[in-house]
């Protein structure tokens, strides 16, 4: 602000001001501005700019008559002496929370400032409102129509001119100050605390709302098939500076709801009407519905007796959350050059629960693939599967494949060859220690030397999984005796590397790392045979855009997944 002031001639001190209408009386000119000394108090101290309705927001404020021939010749001194349209394209490229204080240096620039032209700009760049407000009478809002019609029973035509207030007379500045920015923090990807099942969750600006996207997987087992997704809120501004959080749970259209930002990456939302949520028919009413929207099935249609107890238990232990609900944050894995492939998040056939979703990250030689979402035997959070990018294995031809005994023989091989390496290591660096305790200074060449060889090591797997990755698909098929709920899993396959995956019994009782293989079919999908279970997992990438959801840092990617993994331990 202070240099906004010297730039405009204005200083705070009276001594600056003299000096400055000293100056223009020199020149001839006269000062159009003076100091803002207004201590009429600001809306929003931290954003919002104090102003008075304008009968026309898209008119420049603050606009001067033309120069006089006197000056057209020279070139300007200060701001003030630019064009109030030039005024407007340099305030509209600032960052929106540097607008209040540029406010404050003068009643020039607090005019300017209520043009709104300014804040759509911000709107549009910052957030990726496109919409004009000017039209929202006639077109309706760009919300997704499905959401429109089917879950606001009021909404007849598809249009929100019933139901919404009249954006004729707002501001693109009151969606910023009382909407978007305010609401910024909750902007992107999110886990719900749900006991062991988890979720995703999905915020984004979309249109003039902000809504809350829970996205679940495709009905088992068509792990190809799109996610689904559902609205669980919405905020909006229903009157002017004033935003409104409506819970979208139930099937009775929304209804009053509340946001908490608890702390830093955590907050928490609550309806205040969740009879909302109850139907006529009640909880056998309520469960038969949830399980058409989750399994895609009835009752009935399941024969199992072990999945029936599992999907019934779901649905009691997923009820008690519908009226609070606590949401931390998640990134997207961070991507480098060398990994195998994009990571990123995959959805997972998991048996008799159903599809899962899954995180598949890089971590140097080793991929390691987390729950977002989880059971009662592996809640989410934990880590299901991790693979050993330095030992990549070669599978026998399509005859001998399918034989289970030939591929466990291989399997154990590389796993005894794993375990003598870490014990190798583990001397190694008990070695080191002795060394470094007996003279600092020779110490220093044994440990270099090991990170070389560990290095060699990496960069020997990492070159061999290149050249398996670059040379042609192979033929796969499942060996016989292992169960796959997708019985259309592809019958090539690009590499395979030895890994370990994460099973326990229920509740998360006896967790144990068995080995397995892990299958790279494409970009998109790969698998993941469990020999103990003689199961086969298949995932498949789940290919939405999701914004707001990039780590800040790798530092901050690894906490995180130390986060919900400790939370979910």
């Amino acid at each position: 602000m202070a240099v906004c002031a010297r730039l405009c001639g204005v200083g705070p001190a009276r001594g600056c001001r003299r000096r400055g209408a000293a100056r223009e009386q020199r020149r001839g000119g006269d000062g159009d501005s003076e100091p803002d000394t207004d201590t009429e108090p600001e809306v929003d101290s931290g954003v919002a700019v104090a102003a008075e309705d304008d009968e026309e927001t898209e008119r420049i404020e603050g606009s001067r008559p033309s120069a006089g021939p006197a000056e057209a010749g020279r070139a300007p001194l200060s701001l003030l002496e630019l064009p109030p349209e030039l005024l407007v394209q340099i305030f509209g490229s600032l960052p929106g929370t540097d607008l209040p204080s540029l406010a404050r240096v003068c009643t020039t620039f607090r005019r300017i400032l209520r043009t709104d032209t300014i804040w759509r700009r911000r709107c549009r760049e910052e957030y990726g409102v496109c919409e004009n407000l000017r039209k929202l009478e006639i077109t309706g809002v760009s919300c997704r129509d499905v959401y429109a019609k089917r879950i606001n029973p009021r909404v007849k035509s598809g249009r929100f001119m019933k139901i919404l207030p009249d954006y004729e007379h707002m501001e693109y500045r009151d969606v910023y100050t009382c909407l978007l920015h305010r609401y910024r923090h909750i902007l992107g990807l999110w886990q719900p605390d749900i006991g062991p099942y988890g979720g995703l969750l999905n915020v984004v600006v979309d249109g003039l709302f902000i809504i809350g996207w829970m996205y679940l997987p495709p009905h088992d087992p068509h792990v190809d098939d799109p996610m689904r997704f559902k609205p669980l809120f919405r905020i909006h501004l229903m009157e002017r500076k004033c935003a409104t959080v409506e819970c979208m749970y139930g099937h009775k259209g929304p209804h009053n709801g509340h946001i908490q930002i608890v702390k830093k990456d955590e907050f928490s939302t609550k309806c205040n009407q969740t009879d909302h949520h109850r139907m006529s028919g009640g909880r056998q009413e309520e469960f038969r519905t949830w399980l058409r929207e989750e399994w895609g099935r009835t009752l009935e249609d399941i024969f199992h007796e072990h999945m029936q107890e599992l999907i019934l238990m779901k649905f009691i232990y997923t009820s008690q959350y519908d009226n609070c609900l606590t949401y931390r944050r998640i990134y997207l894995p961070p991507s480098s050059p060398d990994d195998l492939i994009k990571p990123g998040l995959f959805k997972g056939t998991y048996g008799s629960h159903g599809l899962e979703i899954v995180m598949l990250s890089f971590h140097g030689r080793k991929a390691k693939g987390t729950k977002i979402t989880g059971d009662p035997n592996i809640p989410a959070g934990q880590q299901t599967v991790e693979i050993d990018l330095a030992h990549p294995l070669r599978l026998p031809d399509i005859e001998n494949l399918r034989d289970f005994s030939e591929l466990s023989r291989i399997v154990l091989e590389v796993q005894e060859q794993v375990r003598r390496e870490e014990q190798e290591e583990e001397q190694r660096q008990e070695g080191e220690d002795r060394s470094q305790q007996a003279a600092s200074q020779p110490a220093a060449q044994p440990q270099g030397g090991g990170e070389g060889a560990e290095g060699e090591e990496t960069a020997a797997g990492a070159e061999g999984a290149a050249q398996d990755k670059a040379s042609a698909s192979q033929p796969f098929v499942l060996p016989m005796g292992v169960i796959s709920r997708n019985e259309d899993y592809p019958r090539t396959c690009r590499v395979c590397f030895y890994g370990t995956g994460l099973i326990a019994g229920h509740g998360f009782t006896s967790p144990e790392r068995t080995p397995g293989v892990f299958v790279l079919f494409d970009d998109d999908r790969f698998g993941f045979i469990w020999l103990e279970l003689k199961s086969f997992s298949l995932y498949s990438r789940i290919k939405v855009s999701f914004q707001n959801a990039e780590a800040p840092s790798r530092e901050a990617f690894d906490e995180m997944l130390r986060n919900i993994q400790s939370l979910a331990t």
